[in-house]
């Protein structure tokens, strides 16, 4: 092995970029490989999809990253990087003659939109969010550090939960979120729209131990949700360039065959598909936890305790699937105002083309099933307009995501041939609230659960790696044994990415903390 590095961080994920970033700003020598010819993972933005649009191939809307220090501590602003506010960040629409509504990043003027529905709704909504909002923000501390049940219990009940209200708490913490919402909200149409931002998550409405899921609606008005200029890969594009500034390498086209192992299987470095080795002290495996395991580590020997674990982690079926369509114009919600350019204030965000809660139930019932929804429902990103140099001039983009499509298929169908055809269901999903957006659609990339996986290397096709249920969350993600991002099994192997906690999203934490922790133990490993 002719080169050594400190670190070596298999992947270039966000997370897995913000933690070769925090090492190299520390005077680490530090490498990230990544098998793609462009950094960034599921925080990726391409322009080669279809010409002249720059095409998010994962995540789009940043929200929790901002309520982390990272983008300040790793100074990304001065690498390139500028956010774009989406406020409105949430757009329901008139259905049944109900009128249409926003979440506005100002909770009254929320409260003001949510009137015209029900005015009980929008008092009910400025104290939701105040009580959700104070929980949320110990919440989030905690999710800046690797994860213990001591670091759980008192987030929850450090002084966040007084009087009467604990035990009310306590029980929608534990409980579904779909109940919760139910009993804090009359409006059918104020309860549709909170559902479906919260079913984003994963879990459906009806789960147990869900209920904070709904609760993250006061940290989005704390926060924001915000778009990076240029694509959501703009945000992995800045710390590639802040990591070369710091003297880090970073390859593409690099796909990592397998982490080596030395002397009392201690790691010592990683070798390439094509055979070459390089060493290491330390290596990150910043992908899904069941490549690493499974593929990654397949040569080494780990406790078989550790194997079963790994083998019986609940991926689940899939998540859902997107369509990403080059525009020639924006779609046209019925009564809503547009200027010269045809954008709306609907536009900004998060468009919830949910008719109705049980729209939701029954699209999940089909998942379970094991086939595409009958009715899809979408959620709608229009990004040109809050940034146009994403397409050309008088062109739009236009992100519709369908939820619950199930990656393994038992109505004898296979995602490849079916993909036009589900396509085809969710732009039609579109214009039954936008009446003639079909005919604007002038391209469109697809990605089916199946098309993920293979893109991602997303098992299965889930977003957030793993289940975001209550047993695969904090202490228990990925395994109890692996929540602190170490591989004791395998002295200087760590964890970072969806798969390890706070799980999925644009967050940054478990990038954040995988540092900590790498730098914490890092006297050892030199030795």
């Amino acid at each position: 092995m002719a080169e050594v590095f400190d670190v070596i961080v298999v992947g270039s994920g966000h997370n897995g970029m913000i933690t070769a970033a925090y090492l190299a700003r520390g005077g680490m020598k530090v490498a990230v490989l990544e098998r793609r010819p462009i950094v960034g993972g599921a925080v990726c933005t391409q322009e080669d999809l279809i010409p002249g649009y720059k095409i998010d191939v994962g995540s789009s809307a940043h929200v929790m990253i901002h309520q982390t220090p990272v983008l300040a501590e790793l100074e990304l602003e001065r690498h390139g990087l500028e956010y774009l506010e989406m406020d409105p960040f949430g757009f329901y629409p008139s259905v049944e003659g109900r009128p249409s509504f926003y979440f506005y990043r100002d909770v009254e003027r929320t409260c003001e939109s949510i009137a015209r529905v029900s005015e009980r709704d929008a008092d009910a909504y400025r104290e939701f969010v105040g009580a959700w909002g104070d929980l949320n923000r110990k919440v989030f501390r905690a999710f800046l550090r690797p994860p213990t049940p001591w670091n759980l219990v008192r987030s929850l009940f450090g002084g966040s939960l007084r009087g009467s209200n604990r035990i009310s708490m306590v029980r929608h913490l534990l409980g579904p979120y779909g109940q919760l919402v139910e009993e804090t909200f009359e409006s059918e149409a104020v309860r549709t729209a909170i559902v479906w931002l919260a079913a984003q998550s994963g879990p459906p409405p009806g789960e147990p131990g869900t209920g904070d899921f709904a609760g993250w609606q006061g940290m989005y008005h704390e926060s924001g949700m915000k778009r990076a200029r240029g694509g959501s890969g703009a945000l992995t594009q800045a710390l590639k360039r802040r990591l070369v500034a710091d003297g880090a390498v970073v390859r593409e086209n690099a796909p990592v065959d397998a982490i080596l192992v030395g002397a009392g299987k201690r790691v010592r470095g990683v070798r390439l598909e094509g055979g070459e080795e390089l060493e290491a002290r330390a290596v990150v495996a910043a992908c899904h936890v069941k490549t690493t395991f499974d593929r990654l580590l397949r040569e080494v020997t780990l406790p078989d305790r550790l194997r079963r674990g790994i083998a019986h982690l609940r991926i689940g079926n899939g998540f859902g699937m997107i369509v990403r369509c080059a525009m020639s114009g924006l779609p046209e919600y019925t009564g809503e105002p547009r200027d010269e350019r045809g954008v709306s204030p609907a536009h900004h965000g998060l468009q919830l083309l949910c008719p109705s809660r049980q729209a939701i139930e029954d699209a999940h019932a089909d998942f379970l099933a094991g086939r595409p929804p009958e009715r899809p429902v979408p959620l709608v990103m229009t990004f040109s307009a809050l940034d146009p140099g994403l397409a050309p001039p008088d062109r739009h983009l236009m992100f519709v995501w369908g939820q619950y499509h199930p990656y393994e298929l038992r109505n004898g169908e296979t995602w490849d041939g079916i993909a036009d055809r589900e396509a085809d269901k969710l732009i039609d999903a579109v214009e039954a609230f936008a009446p003639g957006t079909r005919a604007k659609v002038l391209d469109r990339y697809i990605q089916t659960p199946l098309d993920i996986e293979r893109l991602h290397g997303m098992h299965r096709g889930n977003v957030m790696h793993l289940e975001m249920s209550l047993d695969q969350m904090f202490c228990f993600r990925p395994l109890p044994e692996l929540a602190d991002y170490r591989v004791r099994s395998v002295p200087g192997l760590f964890l970072t990415g969806a798969s390890t906690h706070p799980g999925g999203g644009v967050w940054g934490a478990s990038g954040y903390n995988t540092a900590a922790v790498v730098r914490r133990d890092w006297r050892r490993l030199r030795r």
